[in-house]
């Protein structure tokens, strides 16, 4: 491994294997590259015994949200007292990861940071010292072989791990965990809903603005605005309407993405996400490591019940009509550019709010799933569907059909 700084290891990435359904996780890119076809989410995944071996159960739908985000002890809202300088929100995340090093509960964090010289291409690191995880701050979009450092990890001798990554890397580090040897594992997860290659991302910046270049940081926040923020130090805020979705080409976000069961990270120890933040982050403790987890933060993270607001249904009904369409071929009708910044207006006020919000976009992930997989991979329904996403669904009309459930 290479030294980008004292505390802060390069992980050797190899080369990433051909596969069909791949957001190149880094398995593929180990010595043994065989080993995705028992461990990808999205080859032959186990999200229900995934989570009765994780958590001890298995999602219980008679109890509070569990049927939309998982099993979970308990949710919050919450923030860091003193928030980080150049964190994403307040930099609970980061916080963590420092953290499990200051109380020696892990020897290394394995983590994505940016590249030097490039902040938005993520790269995989091994965190051995709390201020490297400064360099982990932010978002970076692009597809990331995060587990590529397993195998680092295991020949520095490190016992004690802590993981931080998106659900289509903790999948398959779940499903490889007792074969993997640590003493102890922690797992940190992030919420993913769409993700496309840096190259992608950095074509969408340019639609967002003239000065691309200048861009520092960017977040779809839950008010349905996108934030920009540039190295001047000014800010710019773009309503979710206004954003040029159309101009994007059909592939700008990959199957992969627009199948996913696993938006909010559910095999987890502690998701660290903001959709039902209501302007701060939103916290699931999913079981007793997460609650230890949280618990290293004491009095630096303020904690409140999520709130809730709005009714989703019409906005997952009028988002299944138009992806239908728009999976279909079909042309979809924009709204007219005098109606957009009325409803603009309207969205944060009247729409979806909180864990309202959170409700709203698992369901249309589900939804996605359902409709691009019959279009795209139909005899992968049954393997990649678990039951719960069919009750997602279900008052929507979307029902399973001959062989589409496993």
């Amino acid at each position: 491994m290479t030294d980008i700084e004292e505390g802060v290891w390069a992980v050797p990435q190899g080369v990433a294997a051909a596969r069909p359904l791949c957001t190149d996780c880094g398995l593929s890119r180990r010595e043994d590259p065989r080993v995705c076809s028992r461990a990808c989410q999205f080859g032959h995944p186990d999200h229900a015994g995934l989570e009765q071996r994780v958590h001890g159960r298995r999602r219980d739908p008679a109890r509070g949200d569990e049927l939309h985000f998982g099993p979970y002890l308990k949710m919050w809202q919450a923030a860091l007292t003193a928030p980080r300088p150049g964190a994403q929100w307040t930099g609970i995340t980061t916080r963590l990861g420092e953290r499990v090093l200051e109380s020696g509960r892990a020897e290394a964090v394995l983590a994505m940071a940016a590249a030097p010289g490039d902040i938005w291409s993520p790269v995989p690191v091994l965190v051995t010292r709390p201020e490297g995880m400064a360099r982990c701050r932010g978002m970076r979009m692009g597809y990331a072989p995060l587990l590529a450092g397993l195998e680092a990890a295991r020949a520095r001798g490190i016992r004690r791990l802590a993981v931080i990554g998106v659900p289509c890397q903790i999948h398959p580090l779940r499903m490889l965990e007792p074969e993997l040897g640590f003493e102890s594992l922690d797992v940190i997860g992030i919420p993913c809903s769409d993700n496309t290659t840096t190259a992608n991302f950095l074509e969408f910046l340019a639609l967002l603005t003239e000065r691309p270049e200048r861009v520092t940081y960017l977040e779809f926040r839950p008010d349905y605005h996108v934030e920009m923020r540039f190295d001047d130090g000014s800010k710019r805020e773009i309503p979710f309407l206004k954003l040029p979705i159309s101009k994007l080409p059909p592939d700008f976000f990959p199957l992969t993405c627009r199948t996913c069961v696993d938006y909010v990270n559910v095999l987890s120890d502690l998701t660290v996400g903001y959709m039902a933040g209501r302007g701060e982050q939103w916290l699931l403790v999913r079981n007793r490591r997460g609650q230890e987890l949280l618990d290293l933060l004491g009095d630096e993270v303020r904690l409140s019940e999520p709130a809730s607001a709005g009714k989703r249904q019409g906005s997952v009904a009028g988002f299944i009509k138009n992806t239908e369409k728009a999976a279909g071929g079909m042309p979809v009708r924009g709204m007219p550019d005098w109606a957009r910044p009325i409803v603009a207006w309207m969205m944060p006020k009247v729409g979806p709010r909180g864990l309202e919000l959170a409700r709203a976009r698992l369901e249309m992930k589900a939804a996605e799933t359902v409709i691009h997989l019959r279009l795209h991979q139909p005899r992968r329904m049954a393997a990649m569907i678990p039951d719960h996403v069919w009750d997602l669904v279900a008052p929507y009309g979307l029902t399973p059909r001959d062989g589409e459930r496993g």
